[in-house]
């Protein structure tokens, strides 16, 4: 079992030509209201690539509430311990570009209650191969779970995300960490990927950096260094593509397999998500990734 510590959105998505500048009005092409946030669509996309997931988190008591916690439980994911919370859902706000580019604004609602994990939680992260954390639930109820998961031996696979500073109580639980080649820069105040992908193995046991059209660079404390290219496709959207990867490198990771084979696996996994337009709605089946591999 694959739990997920985090946050589930409803993503409001705006395809356009080009984002707008500040002050500019822009005519989009299309509109789309997709369940998201990047909690959500970690466990979704580990449920897709094949494992047992939980998600660990909260909804509103609004109708995004609803089609949230159904989109989860359709995907397969286990939302026995999702917490309802009086108000609004979280929201996030994405405007696509033609070029597949997005930015993200981000309102937290339910996602903001969060403030650690409840004794249902703890019992889930105690019985799992891993546990998938992000930063967009409030870092006191990151670190809970964090250290949680530490305890009770379960690894850790944190994707920092939204970037801001990491604590060492917090890097101290962690396994492994998959920041973006700009949130790796932020974290370690090293622009260079390589060079912040040692930096990060001075806090953490494994890293991975991931570079979008470029690949991935894997490192661990053992001295192992793996360049793992992008497959070649052409992008529509983007969104998600980072979660996507993430959950089906967990997956292959609890699965067994070697560094280079769960890349390559989660690397697979991205390519399919980038063809298609959404955050969940892009995530590959198992049996898509498996076809893609052979």
């Amino acid at each position: 079992m694959i739990s997920v510590f985090g946050s589930v959105n409803m993503d409001l998505v705006a395809y356009v030509p080009t984002a707008p500048k500040l002050g500019e009005t822009v005519t989009g092409r299309s509109f789309r209201t997709i369940p998201g946030g990047k909690g959500a669509n970690q466990a979704i996309a580990a449920s897709r690539a094949g494992a047992d997931v939980a998600f660990l988190g909260a909804v509103g008591d609004d109708s995004f509430g609803v089609v949230l916690r159904a989109t989860l439980v359709e995907s397969g994911v286990d939302v026995s311990v999702l917490r309802q919370a009086q108000g609004s859902s979280g929201i996030a706000h994405i405007v696509v570009e033609d070029s597949s580019g997005n930015s993200i604004i981000v309102v937290p609602g339910a996602n903001g209650t969060v403030t650690g994990p409840s004794e249902d939680d703890l019992e889930l992260i105690a019985g799992s191969s891993a546990v998938l954390l992000q930063l967009e639930l409030p870092m006191e109820a990151v670190v809970s779970a964090a250290k949680a998961a530490k305890a009770a031996g379960a690894p850790v696979i944190l994707t920092p995300a939204p970037a801001q500073p990491l604590s060492d109580e917090l890097l101290d639980a962690v396994t492994l960490i998959v920041p973006n080649e700009h949130e790796a820069a932020a974290i370690t105040g090293v622009e260079d990927p390589a060079k912040a992908l040692d930096a990060l193995l001075e806090r953490v046991p494994e890293a991975v950096i991931t570079l979008g059209s470029e690949g991935a660079l894997y490192g661990s404390r053992d001295g192992v260094r793996l360049p793992v290219p992008a497959v070649r496709v052409q992008a529509v959207d983007t969104t998600a593509a980072g979660d996507t990867f993430v959950g089906a490198l967990a997956v292959a990771r609890a699965e067994g397999l070697s560094p280079e084979d769960a890349l390559r696996f989660a690397s697979v996994a991205a390519s399919i998500s980038v063809q298609r337009e959404g955050a969940s709605t892009s995530m590959p089946t198992r049996a898509e990734i498996d076809a893609a591999l052979s």
